[in-house]
C-alpha cells in the first residue's frame, strides 16, 4: 500500500511546545481527507526504568496536566540538544529521582499515538545507581516512590500506575529486571 500524497500542509496553531498541522491528503483510491497532527520536533524523549541495589524500582509521583492529577510513573523527559540518550536518561533520573546511574542501556524506541503525533520516546534501563541530585525544570520536585521489584505485577495492575508509556517500558524491561535480580543473588 503506497503512502498517501500530501497535497498541502498548513499550520493551524503554534504554542510554546506544540505545532498543529493540517495535512491535505490524497489516497491511492482517490479519496481525499484532511488529517490533523502534532508533527515531531527536533528532539525525542527518554523514559527510565531504574532499579537500585535493594531491588526497588525508582518511580515518581508528579503532576499530569492532561488529567489535572498526580500520577505514579517513571522518570522521563526531553533529550537536550547534543545529549546522547544515555546522558539524557542519567540526567532525568538525577533531576526527578535524585539518583544517577553508572550503567544505562537503550532498550527500544516507542512511537506515541502515531495516528496523530510524530513524537517518540526511548526506553532506557538504568542500574548501579548512586545519589545524584540535579535541579530539574518541574515547578515542584516529583515525589520519589520506591517500589519493590518483587511486587512488579501488582504495580502493573494497579489503578495508580496507568500511563501507557510507563507500562510499556516496564514490560519491555521485565527480563532485564529479572536478570539483574538473578545476577545479584549469584
Amino acid at each position: 500500500m503506497p503512502l498517501p500524497k500530501i497535497n498541502k500542509t498548513e499550520t493551524l496553531a503554534t504554542t510554546r511546545f506544540f505545532k498543529i498541522e493540517a495535512l491535505h491528503l490524497e489516497f491511492s483510491t482517490g479519496e481525499q481527507r484532511v488529517y490533523e497532527r502534532l508533527p515531531g520536533g527536533a528532539t525525542s524523549g527518554v523514559i527510565v526504568v531504574a532499579i537500585n541495589a535493594n531491588d526497588e524500582l525508582m518511580l515518581i509521583r508528579e503532576y499530569a496536566a492532561g488529567f489535572h492529577e498526580l500520577q505514579l510513573t517513571l522518570p522521563k523527559g526531553a533529550v537536550d540538544q547534543g545529549e546522547t540518550l544515555e546522558v539524557a536518561a542519567d540526567r532525568e533520573l538525577a533531576e526527578e529521582a535524585g539518583f544517577g546511574a553508572r550503567d544505562v542501556e537503550f532498550v527500544k524506541c516507542l512511537s506515541i499515538a502515531p495516528g496523530h503525533m510524530g513524537y517518540t520516546i526511548n526506553v532506557m534501563f538504568a542500574r548501579n545507581l548512586y545519589p545524584k541530585v540535579l535541579l530539574g525544570d518541574e515547578p515542584e520536585p516529583p515525589e520519589l516512590v520506591l517500589w519493590p521489584l518483587s511486587r512488579l505485577d501488582e504495580l502493573l495492575e494497579s489503578d495508580q500506575f496507568n500511563e501507557a508509556r510507563a507500562i510499556a517500558a516496564l514490560t519491555l524491561c521485565k527480563s532485564r529486571l529479572t536478570t539483574a535480580n538473578a545476577t545479584k543473588e549469584s
